[in-house]
């Protein structure tokens, strides 16, 4: 057996973990501030929900999803992307009966086979937020808002936004014949799935990624030429809303995302830093999706942002990360009676929110010296050293030790919680 993570994982190790919880609080934060509930949905999900959700053309369904059958007999999928469950969710539960719209939010791991790269992984982790139950354009404006300001928060600049309309079941089929039309005489320029794609789904070869589709739908006509009036209207009001709040963004007629279930508007956040995978956030409306799947007719809007892509935007940019936070308290103890007593003691200081560690023996007899303790000590960064040992212990008392000026004084056992409390100015808060 080879020991190491299956090929496209990745493991997030300490130090690296710090620059992922500054991404985490940074959407928890923001998603607060918009007003968005967290909600978690399984890992896995009945196969149909994604066919039927995410689309049977899609690259997702056709080549990426991870699919297997339980000892059941039944047919289920690792979540390729965070939507289709959340609105399985809202359907099941009923959501829609709690007052709409339902905004939600989730930050989870996703799962699909595609070929490794910087920022693609087989298993990935993706933050995203959806809008249930409302038409309004302001919450199309709040999908592309939510990401630019986690962004923002993080320190991450180097982005810029592309904005469509793909239009409804109402005007969509004419834009439909129109690529047909057009790709009619290069359909011998396309690949294999879109050649497939050609007369079941025209709109999925302009999001083909292999050069030959993309040269051969440069000349595509943009879907902004087949819009109805109320797709028009709509696409106007989030344009200027968006330039009421001051977000530039670039209209790319050509874009259509890479999922059926979209209507109206589409966006992507693009960056230039991550060469080939260059989409930090990408979403837009579904008002077809929920009553697909069995629900009532529920208008909805969404995104979804990848964090490995966030992590690498930080990395590039040498954002700091969140520092770790040492320890406020070293508990030093020598002798048994005496480490039993500082097990206590440094269980009651972490009860009251200071952050405590103390020496680890490597073996159950191996009591290391003094000195030694105090070195590793030194090393935590601890703000404050407890050295207990038997002579302290027959006294009831413990020795508190600053580490930043060495002065150190005896105080009461009993007391030393509240006097550890004191002297780091409250507790928990106050100990980086």
């Amino acid at each position: 057996m080879e020991v190491k993570s299956p090929r496209g994982t990745s493991d997030i190790l300490p130090g690296a973990s710090n620059v992922w919880r500054r991404i985490e609080q940074s959407v928890a934060e923001v998603m607060d501030a918009f007003d968005y509930q967290e909600i978690r949905t399984p890992i896995f999900e009945h196969t149909e929900l994604f066919q039927r959700g995410v689309g049977e053309t899609t690259d997702i369904v056709e080549k990426q999803m991870y699919t297997f059958e339980d000892r059941g007999g039944r047919s289920v999928t690792l979540r390729p992307e965070g939507t289709a469950g959340v609105v399985r969710s809202y359907i099941q539960h009923k959501l829609y009966g709690q007052g709409v719209p339902q905004k939600l939010w989730y930050l989870q791991p996703m799962f699909r086979y595609e070929r490794p790269q910087a920022g693609r992984n087989r298993q990935f982790h993706q933050f995203g937020a959806e809008a249930l139950g409302s038409l309004d354009p302001a919450c199309d404006v709040e999908m592309i808002a939510i990401p630019l300001e986690v962004y923002r928060r993080l320190g991450i600049t180097s982005h810029r936004v592309l904005l469509n309309s793909i239009g409804c079941p109402e005007c969509r089929p004419a834009y439909r014949d129109a690529l047909r039309l057009y790709f009619k005489d290069k359909l011998d320029q396309l690949c294999p799935a879109c050649q497939g794609r050609y007369d079941r789904n025209p709109l999925r070869i302009l999001d083909c990624k292999i050069e030959g589709c993309r040269s051969a739908a440069a000349g595509a006509p943009a879907g902004a030429e087949f819009l109805c009036d109320e797709c028009q209207e709509h696409f106007a009001e989030v344009r200027s809303l968006l330039d009421a709040l001051d977000i530039s963004y670039t209209v790319d007629g050509r874009l259509v995302r890479g999922l059926d279930y979209y209507t109206k508007t589409v966006f992507e956040v693009v960056t230039d830093a991550l060469g080939a995978q260059d989409a930090l956030a990408a979403g837009g409306r579904y008002d077809g999706l929920a009553e697909s799947l069995g629900g009532p007719k529920t208008p909805a809007v969404g995104f979804g942002a990848g964090m490995e892509r966030a992590f690498l935007m930080l990395q590039a940019a040498s954002v700091e990360p969140i520092q770790e936070r040492p320890p406020g308290v070293f508990v030093v103890s020598l002798g048994t009676a005496a480490r039993e007593k500082a097990v206590q003691l440094a269980w009651q200081l972490r009860r009251a929110g200071v952050a405590t560690t103390m020496d680890y023996r490597a073996g159950v007899n191996e009591e290391r010296s003094m000195r030694a303790q105090m070195k590793s000590a030194g090393k935590s960064k601890a703000q404050l050293t407890l050295i207990l040992g038997d002579d302290e212990l027959a006294r009831g008392v413990v020795t508190v030790r600053s580490m930043t000026d060495g002065s150190q004084r005896e105080v009461i056992l009993g007391d030393a919680a509240v006097t550890v409390l004191q002297q780091l100015g409250g507790g928990g808060e106050s100990r980086s």
